[in-house]
Order: structure tokens, then C-alpha cells, then sequence
């Protein structure tokens, strides 16, 4: 796995999706002001997740989409990076943990919780860091909040039934 931090996966998730790209497009989404300030970043940051094409477009490796679980080449709205996608993709723990995360409208739980719930609805036993690595992936697909409490504690974003979930290879 990646040792990539949160705010760098989001960043690497908006290459993915918005490729090919420029270093204006993503410095207008990243609030940065000037192409140079992004190629720094790129370089620095996600030099191995990115390459630029023939027309010296950015594009994201097909690593960079398995790390994010971002779907290449598309926003859902690019007007509000925080829109609720209707469907997802994702791979069969995500989706597991989809469904045993405390609801919208229920007290957030802790990355501890999610595991023993797995273990006892679907009898399996996923390493802590993998059950953390799905709640970081389905907050970035809008799906799951994290509430700030002693520890990082998650639960859904929206209401279970608003999102469909189909199991498949993207992370």
C-alpha cells in the first residue's frame, strides 16, 4: 500500500478523475495559484502516480486509479466535489463495510467497531489498516463522514439506501 497521506489522495483522486488535465485545471481545484506551485506538487508529491502524455496532458498511472478507487476521466459533478454519487464501485471489503458502518442518523464508530462487525456479520477478518484504508475510500467517494472524537470515528454520509453499491475491481 501507498504511504500517501489523505490530503495527497484526494489531490491524486482529482488527477484521476479529471485526466487528461493541465496544471491550471488542477490548480484552480486545489487553490493553488500558479501551474508552477502544481508541477511542484506533482513532482513532490505524486511523482510516481502521474505522467504527462504526448500533448504534455497529466494523466494518472492505472496505480493511481487502484489507490483511489477514482473513476478515470470522470466527475460526477464538477460543480460540487462533494456531491453524493447515486452508485459505486468498489471492491468486496468496501462494500462490506458499507453495509455494517453505523447509518447516517446513528453515533459515529470507530475503525474497531467496523472490524468486529465484519467479523461477526460476514465472518471475515481484514486487517485493521485494510477496514481504515475503505472508510478513507468511501469518505472520498462522499458516501462516509468522519467524526473527530477521541479517535477518527465514521459513520455514512447519507441515508444507506440513497446509494447503490455494486462490488467490482476499483478501490
Amino acid at each position: 500500500m501507498s504511504d500517501l497521506t489523505d490530503e495527497e489522495l484526494e489531490r491524486l483522486a482529482d488527477v484521476v478523475r479529471l485526466q487528461p488535465t493541465k496544471n491550471s485545471e488542477l490548480g484552480d481545484r486545489w487553490g493553488m495559484d500558479s501551474g508552477s506551485d502544481v508541477h511542484g506538487y506533482l513532482e513532490n508529491h505524486l511523482q510516481d502516480y502521474y505522467y504527462r502524455d504526448d500533448d504534455s496532458l497529466i494523466r494518472a498511472t492505472s496505480e493511481a486509479a487502484e489507490l483511489t478507487g477514482a473513476e478515470p476521466g470522470v466527475v460526477d459533478d464538477e460543480n460540487d466535489p462533494n456531491a453524493v454519487p447515486e452508485r459505486i464501485t468498489v471492491p468486496e471489503l468496501h462494500a462490506q463495510v458499507y453495509r455494517v458502518l453505523a447509518d447516517h442518523d446513528e453515533r459515529s464508530e470507530s475503525v474497531v467497531s467496523v472490524l468486529n462487525k465484519l467479523r461477526e456479520e460476514f465472518g471475515v477478518d481484514p486487517e485493521a489498516g485494510d477496514v481504515r484504508r475503505a472508510l478513507q475510500s468511501l469518505r472520498r467517494k462522499n458516501v462516509v463522514e468522519v467524526v473527530y472524537r477521541t479517535v477518527p470515528t465514521f459513520k455514512l454520509a447519507v441515508p444507506r439506501e440513497d446509494v447503490a453499491v455494486a462490488v467490482g475491481d476499483e478501490a
